[in-house]
């Protein structure tokens, strides 16, 4: 148990059954009346963001998650295969759990899975990956006076709005939270 005065933005709480993750969280002491905890908790399997109010010191049920670093071996219809990389072991995970990372996971990539009693809760994918131009229609000329971008495809199949100066053949940075270009990569 911990009292939600010593909450922070990552903390894990298990209410009525359910995971959440503090999103954002302000303690508030008004003028009449006690103190109160207002948050923003995440669904951790949904992914749902829910507003909750907790008195200030009221003892709620923080849950431990452990992070393994998993290997993605390849796809499997509606789930993903991954391999613990210390013991080997395989394990399916369905995509509805992985969320929306998977478009900019290729295989042989390592990441860190929630567990939650040996259950797969969560990925924690990295800020952000580099991925190989597959196909990039020209640029027109002249046309780099504005702000203007066009789609592309990646080497794991998602499609992304980069600048017109993008070809096929280029590495891009993509942010793994926004699915947005960041810069081109030398390599």
């Amino acid at each position: 148990m911990i009292s939600t005065n010593d909450l922070k933005r990552g903390t894990v709480l298990k209410i009525d059954g359910t995971l959440f993750s503090v999103v954002e969280f302000q303690h508030v002491k008004p003028g009449k009346g006690g103190a109160f905890v207002r948050t923003k908790l995440k669904n951790v399997i949904k992914g749902t963001v829910v507003d909750k109010t907790f008195r200030a010191g009221e003892k709620v049920e923080d849950v431990r998650l452990e992070r393994r670093p998993m290997q993605y071996l390849y796809d499997e219809g509606d789930s993903l295969v991954f391999m613990d990389t210390e013991t080997y072991e395989q394990e399916s995970i369905s995509k509805e759990t992985l969320g929306d990372y998977i478009k900019f996971l290729k295989e042989q990539d390592v990441v860190d899975i929630s567990m939650h009693e040996g259950e797969p809760i969560s990925i924690d994918p990295p800020e952000s990956v580099v991925l190989k131009v597959t196909y990039a229609e020209p640029g027109l000329k002249g046309d780099t006076a504005t702000n203007v971008l066009k789609p592309v495809k990646v080497e794991t199949g998602a499609e992304v709005k980069v600048p017109l100066f993008i070809n096929e053949g280029d590495f891009i940075k993509i942010n793994t939270q926004s699915g947005e270009y960041i810069e081109r990569v030398k390599i």
